[in-house]
């Protein structure tokens, strides 16, 4: 089977070349660095460059783009799609991608599904990808209501092949409300956390908790603002109930309420436990 992955940074790339281990696809990589596309080629993660012609004997396009290349891609290239193909994207926010792949797939004859691969690192680019990114990994499907059976299945076999091991399906207002507390928030707060002149002074003094919380500040800024800005009401939602949270912390550890103290953490542990058990 034919397939093109756009955008051959550290998810595109790593689908590449899971995707080329894991089975057996003839892979078109499209990068708008060529010497993106020479190093994927060279490294057999790619079997050539794909050119926007190629778009038409592909059964399966997959847009690893930002947000916003991404939705500008496909206003340019939707009419270049193979009839009945499938396009994937892998935007970390779902309804303003979706709302124009599914109007755009509807015009053109092509599926669309709304596509976010839950796994990531650190770091960015075509040299940081990695073919087993995804193993134990959840990929997140969006599709449309009336996605044909075929399609959605066809879409959840190629993406478990490539090493990820849960499917989880909904839709892109669900995807995006959900997202804003376990990805997004988790960001605001790591790169707010370091901006506490004591951060600087950690060594010495720091150990897993820190790490922990300042990991994901190692971010691509681009990237994460156009997706708090496309997640806005979500995002500004769940940072509203943080601070009403910390408040009560606040409150609690100031008039030195020793009981209530200890009672709201006992809570935040057995939600912990609740929510996800050892």
């Amino acid at each position: 089977m034919k397939i093109a992955i756009v955008g051959l940074g550290l998810i595109g790339g790593s689908l590449a070349k899971a995707a080329k281990q894991h089975g057996e696809y003839c892979v078109y990589g499209l990068d708008i660095d060529p010497a993106v596309c020479r190093q994927a080629q060279h490294l057999q993660a790619i079997d050539r460059e794909g050119q926007t012609d190629d778009l038409q004997n592909c059964e399966l396009v997959i847009l690893a783009l930002h947000p916003l290349a991404a939705e500008e891609w496909l206003r340019q290239n939707a009419d270049k799609l193979r009839q009945g193909s499938l396009l994937v994207d892998c935007c970390g926010t779902k309804r303003r991608i979706c709302e124009l792949g599914f109007s755009l797939a509807q015009r053109y004859g092509f599926y669309f599904i709304g596509g976010h691969p839950m796994a990531g690192i650190e770091r960015s680019g075509f040299e940081a990808s990695n073919a087993d990114l995804f193993k134990r990994a959840a990929m997140i499907l969006t599709p449309e209501e009336k996605c044909p059976t075929e399609v959605l299945e066809f879409a959840k076999n190629f993406f478990l092949g490539l090493g990820f091991n849960r499917i989880t399906v909904t839709n892109a207002k669900d995807h995006d409300r959900i997202i804003a507390l376990t990805s997004q928030l988790a960001h605001v707060v790591s790169s707010s956390y370091l901006r506490s002149p004591t951060a600087a002074q950690h060594e010495g003094y720091s150990a897993g908790s820190f790490r922990d919380m300042t990991r994901v500040a190692w971010l691509h800024e681009g990237m994460w603002t156009e997706l708090f800005l496309q997640n806005s009401d979500f995002l500004c939602s769940e940072i509203e109930l943080l601070i009403a949270n910390l408040r009560c912390f606040q409150e609690l550890i100031s008039q030195q309420q020793e009981e209530q103290l200890r009672q709201h953490l006992k809570e935040g542990r057995l939600l912990k436990e609740k929510i996800m058990p050892i």
